[in-house]
């Protein structure tokens, strides 16, 4: 059985959570992070007698509802009555860290580099380094798996650095979030996984933000989510999102189905285990066409809107590059041996 970083910190007979006993938590987390038994992790936390006095909450907010892209307000929780603090919007990592004594972050992750709640979890830690506060990071699977021969680029590029992105890491990166902090050598004390190995697959699933209802959906957004960029439907607002576009194309792709829909397209994992999401992605771009071109795509954190699909896919020029075959990348030869002392599992 998977136990969880805050499984393992609310199991009594577990020595993880034994130095945050006692001390004022400030706590980073969401609806979707969830105890193996359902329970929102704040809520656990609180039951299980730790102090957490603050929460911080990302994208989305802390209800995993909140619009796409929409900076989030402070508030209070309904659940526990904490203050909240948002840190998607007029801020990307608190201003103070007063009353805290111990900083502790509980987010899902989706297993792609541009899906925002690594770059909080990283922005947060960081900024307790900075202020001496300490950072306890609690470890969930990467959904995708960890087969680090499955990871796809291309590497980001420096000039695309966003908060879709700010280290060189490819789009699926097959890494945990304690990982990509320990490899990127961010102050963390991380409690890792139990029971959990890299070949394995996200079971019950818990949607992580309102167009993430799915693992299937999580499958395909690595590569799918680069249509962001463009000037087509995702099927956001539907029960299939990433899966449904509003345009037609003929592609074929390893573990999909590709299917006319409604005037559109339908994809459907039937392998997941065989899905490469970011060629299929690039694929569909190229399919598009000129028909298709690039559009704005504002956000809190790219308030302009301008360079979407270069900021997603992380090279310049990615659009035009794309419709012209070039060589992106897509390949991470040595990717596996840049992270090996990186490696909780």
């Amino acid at each position: 059985m998977i136990a969880t970083g805050i499984d393992r910190l609310i199991d009594p007979a577990d020595p993880a959570g034994t130095d945050l006993r006692g001390r004022r938590i400030g706590l980073l987390t969401n609806d979707a992070a969830l105890t193996s038994s359902w329970v929102p992790a704040r809520v656990a936390l609180v039951r299980a007698g730790y102090d957490v006095v603050r929460l911080f909450s990302p994208e989305h907010g802390l209800s995993s509802s909140g619009v796409d892209g929409a900076a989030q307000a402070d508030g209070v929780d309904a659940l526990t009555g904490l203050p909240v603090t948002s840190l998607y919007g007029e801020r990307f990592a608190p201003a103070s860290f007063a009353g805290l004594e111990v900083v502790v972050a509980d987010l899902p992750d989706v297993g792609c580099r541009f899906y925002t709640y690594l770059w909080s979890v990283v922005a947060l830690a960081e900024t307790c380094a900075a202020a001496g506060v300490p950072f306890v990071l609690l470890d969930r699977p990467n959904p995708l798996g960890g087969d680090l021969s499955l990871a796809e680029g291309p590497m980001l590029d420096p000039a695309c650095f966003s908060f879709l992105g700010r280290r060189a890491i490819p789009i699926r990166h097959s890494l945990t979030f304690g990982e990509l902090l320990r490899h990127f050598g961010v102050p963390c004390d991380a409690v890792p996984v139990r029971g959990w190995t890299r070949g394995m697959h996200e079971g019950p699933w818990t949607p992580t933000s309102p167009a993430m209802p799915t693992f299937e959906t999580a499958v395909l957004y690595p590569g799918m989510g680069l249509l962001e960029g463009v000037s087509v439907s995702l099927g956001r607002g539907t029960a299939l999102p990433f899966r449904l576009i509003g345009a037609a194309v003929e592609v074929s792709a390893p573990g999909v189905s590709v299917v006319p829909y409604a005037g559109g397209t339908l994809f459907t994992v039937v392998d997941a285990a065989a899905v490469r999401p970011v060629a299929l992605g690039v694929e569909v771009l190229r399919a598009l066409g000129p028909a298709v071109p690039p559009a704005l795509y504002p956000t809190a954190a790219n308030p302009s809107g301008e360079r979407h699909v270069d900021l997603l896919l992380g090279v310049p020029d990615a659009y035009e590059r794309v419709r012209a075959g070039d060589d992106l990348g897509l390949d991470v030869p040595g990717w596996a041996e840049s992270v090996a002392g990186a490696l909780l599992y």
